[in-house]
């Protein structure tokens, strides 16, 4: 592709989360398959922009030269419809889509409201949406986008050493780890409420992630785990390295994410990938993304019931033992980024003149 191809994503690329991940990723994907790319950061205000990100959104992109094909991040696209009306005929727009903006937790019926409808006209001017997962394809045929102009390109992954999966054996205790932002959508409070009647079983959990996207959520985690007295069996931390990260992962026996909602749940195949057997929830994407008996899964916010899952693998080393074979089989049909990123420009080519 000799033209270049603009990438556009609200605040920095350098977000740790799993959104920004995908992006980085497939940027660095296209990059090696031969394509042009050139990022475009917008204000960090997203998704509601204040009046000057706004502006500045209007004046890059009226900035692009005409024809190029342009693919913005849905965290900025999905508001910006007056913006993508006006450049609907100029320039070739692709919407990547992580989850409908309207899905996320927390939200006042009056800001989902707003966010739906704000979408639903967006999209109605981009010449195609990328999705990172099958269900939100679904969801978004439900804001009124005919499944010809969506395209799905699943996360990749990187092959990754099988982690010890001990059982609690070499240290005495079960390792759990729970790397997700500290977000209400991410479900750490219900985490906590699970683990705090499982006193009796000798597990640590280890939570990282950024603290920084809601500071008050944080606050009100780290609150819950000190009033539940689990100071000394759960550790709260903010992001890590990719290095530590992985040093995380080989360390543990089992992820957990109570998870209320995903627009794919990257933390799960990275999970599986080291062969970690995963306690989750069925929020949104979670319900495809979990491979068949490589964990067990509950409804998002029953606590009770993510509470019995892990006991379950707490109590019966035979279930451990058979998730975490299942595991191991699926780590062996996970796509690769290279493949993610093969998906992603066929899906590009479409949108292409």
């Amino acid at each position: 592709m000799k033209d270049t191809i603009f990438f556009v994503v609200p605040g920095s690329l350098d977000m740790r989360t799993g959104g920004y991940g995908y992006d980085r990723r497939i940027i660095e994907g296209l990059t090696s398959l031969g394509w042009a790319l050139k990022t475009i950061e917008l204000g960090g205000s997203y998704p509601f922009p204040n009046p000057a990100d706004r502006a500045q959104a209007a004046a890059h992109l009226a900035a692009v030269p005409t024809g190029a094909v342009v693919v913005v991040d849905g965290l900025a696209y999905g508001v910006l419809p007056d913006i993508a009306e006006a450049e609907r005929e100029r320039l070739h727009l692709v919407a990547l889509v992580h989850h409908p903006l309207a899905d996320e937790t927390g939200l006042s019926e009056v800001k989902k409201e707003f966010l739906s409808q704000s979408e639903r006209a967006a999209l109605q001017f981009a010449r195609h949406v990328i999705v990172t997962s099958a269900y939100t394809a679904r969801r978004i045929e439900d804001l009124g986008i005919s499944s010809a102009f969506i395209s799905v390109v699943e996360p990749g992954n990187d092959p990754a050493p099988v982690a010890a999966g001990t059982y609690g054996r070499v240290k005495g205790e079960f390792r759990l780890l729970c790397p997700a932002s500290f977000i209400p959508r991410k479900g750490h409070s219900d985490l906590l409420s699970a683990l705090s009647e499982l006193a009796s079983y000798p597990w640590t959990l280890t939570c990282v992630g950024n603290t920084q996207i809601d500071p008050v959520c944080f606050a009100d985690v780290t609150a819950r785990r000190d009033e539940m007295r689990l100071g000394a069996r759960v550790a709260l931390q903010g992001e890590v390295g990719d290095e530590e990260l992985c040093r995380l992962y080989a360390d543990a026996d089992l992820v957990a994410l109570a998870s209320l909602y995903e627009g794919f749940g990257m933390v799960v195949t990275e999970a599986i990938a080291r062969g970690i057997p995963v306690v989750t929830t069925t929020g949104g994407a979670l319900i495809d993304t979990l491979p068949r008996g490589a964990g067990l899964a509950s409804r998002p916010g029953d606590v009770s019931a993510f509470r019995e899952n892990l006991r379950r693998v707490f109590s019966d080393a035979h279930i451990y033992t058979e998730l975490r074979t299942n595991a191991l089989a699926a780590r062996e049909r996970l796509p690769t980024w290279p493949q993610a990123s093969e998906k992603f420009a066929t899906a590009l080519s479409r949108a292409c003149p």
